[in-house]
């Protein structure tokens, strides 16, 4: 019989100890029930959103995984056992599912999709994923960049940061991308091609903005904590914040401050919102159809990390909420 490894939630995990908090078990694949399909994971997705779900805090956008439940997160791979005739065997799909070789899914709560199979399966973490339309909405929609406005983007050389820089210059921003160590900007200038990068672990963010004249207009928020506090007093008047990440965050079980220059939204009248792309999943065809345009006409690109097998996953998770992956933090399963 054949054996599904997964990584089961044994406790809450302190900071970026996920070796004491998760465990690598294996257990006999169990009979589908109705409706069910079986995956067969090729990669496993690498998302900073999923460590609240380890943690115990329930002011989060959903509430925390209960210990001893295999881990969750984004799954691509093929549909290997079915009792959906909407997903035969053999079908390519994403979904949130488990950690695992082979998750068991209900198609409706997961968001399971049937993918187009005929170009490069990590492009479905990538430029057509959840990352890019978050960045997508997040730069077009809640920030509502406007050609030849200004745009900061934090973590701007992650799986997001790094799309919604390209996205805000192929709507012909000036894009100003913000993340760790020269490799990085290095990589945002000859790579992503943004007119300005700032390293925030060298340069002094808060003076660089400055000296952008009338402000910058938009801000895609990856961080919250002490960047958005450098952004908001050089923000032009007007000007908007789209908040997809709070990073700085995740790795607390208690919530993060509120911006010490809070009193800028007022001066500067700025608008500051929230979204959450699992909020939009209805609007994946018209999303990609923009997306996949960008990738064909080759202004869109994504840069993948990737770490080979289930086994290495921690490794992986860690890599990127630690700032070391470039790109696209992936787990290639099988």
């Amino acid at each position: 019989m054949a054996v599904n490894r997964f990584w089961q939630l044994d406790r809450r995990p302190q900071g970026l100890d996920f070796a004491s908090a998760l465990s690598l078990r294996e257990e006999p694949l169990a009979t589908l029930a109705e409706g069910e399909v079986r995956i067969a994971t090729q990669y496993l997705s690498m998302d900073a959103g999923t460590r609240m779900w380890m943690g115990p805090r329930t002011d989060g956008y959903q509430p925390p995984l209960p210990l001893g439940v295999k881990m969750q997160g984004l799954v691509l791979g093929r549909v290997c056992e079915s009792c959906d005739p909407a997903f035969p065997e053999g079908t390519l799909v994403r979904g949130f599912g488990q950690w695992a070789d082979y998750p068991v899914v209900m198609p409706a709560l997961a968001g399971l999709e049937a993918l187009d199979d005929t170009i490069d399966p990590r492009e479905h973490f990538g430029t057509l994923g959840m990352n890019a339309w978050t960045a997508l909405v997040g730069v077009r929609e809640i920030a509502a960049i406007r050609p030849g406005e200004w745009l900061v983007v934090s973590a701007a050389a992650g799986a997001t940061g790094s799309l919604a820089c390209q996205i805000g210059r192929n709507l012909g921003a000036r894009v100003i991308g913000i993340a760790g160590g020269p490799a990085k900007t290095r990589y945002l200038r000859e790579e992503i091609a943004v007119d300005i990068a700032i390293d925030y672990r060298a340069d002094d963010v808060a003076g660089l903005l400055a000296a952008i004249p009338g402000g910058v207009h938009a801000y895609f928020d990856n961080v919250g904590g002490q960047l958005l506090d450098a952004v908001l007093p050089n923000m032009a008047h007007y000007g908007r914040v789209a908040v997809c990440g709070m990073v700085a965050a995740y790795a607390s079980d208690t919530a993060l401050p509120g911006p010490a220059r809070f009193d800028q939204v007022l001066m500067k009248r700025l608008r500051i919102e929230g979204f959450f792309i699992p909020d939009h999943l209805e609007r994946g065809p018209e999303l990609i159809a923009q997306l996949d345009a960008w990738r064909r006409a080759g202004t869109l690109a994504s840069r993948f990390d990737e770490t080979i097998g289930l086994e290495n996953t921690l490794e992986a998770y860690t890599r990127m909420l630690s700032g070391k992956a470039f790109g696209k933090a992936l787990v290639e399963v099988g």
